[in-house]
C-alpha cells in the first residue's frame, strides 16, 4: 500500500510522521519546498526578525518517509494519480492538506499592490518593503492582523502603522479588548474601525464611504483561499473549494482520500465547523490517521472530537494575550497577559516543532 500526503505543513507533517509509525505502508509526503515553514512566525520574520531553519530531511529523519519536493499540479482522482512536474506519483490512500493562501483576489487592486504574511516568501518581501520605513496599513482585525500589526510596531520604531478593520478582537471578551486597545496605545498603532476596504492603490486604500487612507504599504490579513486542486480533481467541496469529508475526515464522494487542515471542512457531529488554525489541524491530522489505522485494522473509526481551550495571540515579543474559550471556541472574561502570556504563547509555538520532532524519535526507537 502507498499513503501519499500532499502539503508539508503542521498538519502534513504530523500525518505524514504518524502514518509511517502506525502503517507498514509506504508512505510519500510531497511539499513544494524543503523546509518547513513555521507560519505562526511568519509575522516576526515580516518585522526582520531571523527563523531558524528547518529542513523536512531533518524533522523526517528516521521516520521511514520519503520526500518528494515538487509542486503539485493536478490530481487525477480516477486513476490515483499526483501530477507533478514530472513523473506522476500513484497513490492507494491520499492525504491532501494542501492549506490555504491569503485571498487578494476578492477586492479589486490588493493582488497588484497588497502584501502578505501568509507564506515565507511573502513575508521576505513585506520586509524588504518596510525597510522603506513610511506608513504601514494593516487591513484585518483578526488575530493574524493583530499579531502582525503589533510585531511591526514594536520591531520597526521608523514604521507607522495603522490598523483598518471592520471589527476589532471580534472573537475575544470585552476584558480581551480593553487590553489590546491598551497595547495598541502603548504601541502607537493607530486603529481605524467600522472600515471596509473598497480597493487597494499604491498610495493606499480606498474605504467603501469614499474616504482615502494613504499607506505606503498595505499589509493585507483579512481572508484566505485554498488551492482549486480539489475541485478541479471532481472531489466534493464546498463553495469556497475545501474538501467536504465525514466525521472521519474522509472525503464524502471518493472514500481512498482523507482531507486535513486550512482545506478541509472539518464539522463534529453537532454540525459546529472547525477554525482554520494550528491549533486544530494537528489534533484532526492526528484523529484522521486514526480513522486509517482502525479502518485497515476492520474497526469502525471514531467520529471526530474536538474542544477549545484556548485563543493566543502574540503582541510583540515580550507580550500576548491568552483568551481562555469554552468547549466551542466562545470566549470566557479570563485572559492571561503580559510576559507570562508571551511565554505561553512561545511554549505552544515551539510544542508544534517539538510535537513533529518527538514523532521522529519515537519512530527511530520504536
Amino acid at each position: 500500500m502507498h499513503i501519499v500526503v500532499l502539503g508539508g505543513g503542521y498538519t502534513g507533517l504530523l500525518a505524514a510522521q504518524l502514518t509511517a509509525k502506525r502503517t507498514n505502508a509506504r508512505v510519500t509526503l510531497i511539499n513544494a519546498t524543503d523546509r518547513f515553514v513555521e507560519r505562526v512566525r511568519l509575522h516576526q520574520l515580516a518585522s526582520g526578525q531571523r527563523l531558524r531553519e528547518l529542513p523536512l530531511t531533518e524533522l523526517l529523519d528516521g521516520s521511514g518517509v520519503e520526500l518528494i519536493v515538487g509542486t503539485v499540479t493536478g490530481i487525477d482522482a480516477e486513476r490515483r494519480l499526483v501530477r507533478l512536474g514530472g513523473e506522476p506519483v500513484s497513490y492507494d490512500i491520499l492525504f491532501y492538506a494542501l492549506g490555504s493562501h491569503a485571498d487578494l483576489d476578492t477586492v479589486p487592486g490588493a493582488a497588484e499592490h497588497a502584501y502578505s504574511v501568509a507564506g515565507a516568501e511573502e513575508s521576505e518581501r513585506l520586509r524588504d518593503r518596510l525597510a522603506r520605513g513610511g506608513v504601514a496599513a494593516v487591513v484585518g482585525g483578526g488575530l493574524t492582523g493583530i499579531e502582525t500589526a503589533t510585531e511591526l510596531a514594536e520591531s520597526r520604531p521608523h514604521v507607522k502603522v495603522r490598523l483598518v478593520t471592520g471589527t476589532f478582537g471580534g472573537g475575544l471578551s470585552e476584558r480581551g479588548r480593553r487590553y489590546l486597545r491598551r497595547t495598541f496605545e502603548r504601541l502607537g498603532i493607530e486603529l481605524i474601525e467600522g472600515a471596509r476596504v473598497a480597493e487597494v492603490r499604491a498610495d493606499g486604500l480606498l474605504l467603501a464611504d469614499g474616504a482615502h487612507l494613504a499607506a505606503d504599504t498595505v499589509v493585507w490579513t483579512t481572508g484566505f483561499q485554498v488551492p482549486p486542486m480539489a475541485r478541479e480533481a471532481g472531489f466534493a467541496v464546498d463553495t469556497a473549494g475545501r474538501m467536504i469529508v465525514d466525521a472521519t475526515l474522509r472525503s464524502v464522494s471518493h472514500p481512498e482520500v482523507y482531507a486535513i487542515g486550512d482545506a478541509a471542512v472539518a464539522r463534529l457531529t453537532d454540525g459546529r465547523e472547525l477554525r482554520m488554525a494550528c491549533a486544530t489541524g494537528l489534533p484532526v491530522a492526528a484523529q484522521a490517521v486514526g480513522a486509517l489505522v482502525d479502518r485497515l485494522g476492520g474497526r469502525a473509526p471514531k467520529p471526530l472530537r474536538y474542544r477549545y481551550f484556548t485563543q493566543c495571540v502574540s503582541l510583540g515579543r515580550r507580550d500576548a494575550l491568552i483568551q481562555f474559550v469554552r468547549a466551542d471556541d466562545s470566549p470566557v472574561e479570563a485572559v492571561l497577559t503580559g510576559r507570562l502570556g508571551a511565554w505561553y504563547k512561545e511554549s505552544i509555538a515551539r510544542g508544534t516543532i517539538m510535537l513533529q520532532r518527538h514523532v521522529a524519535l519515537a519512530r527511530l526507537i520504536s
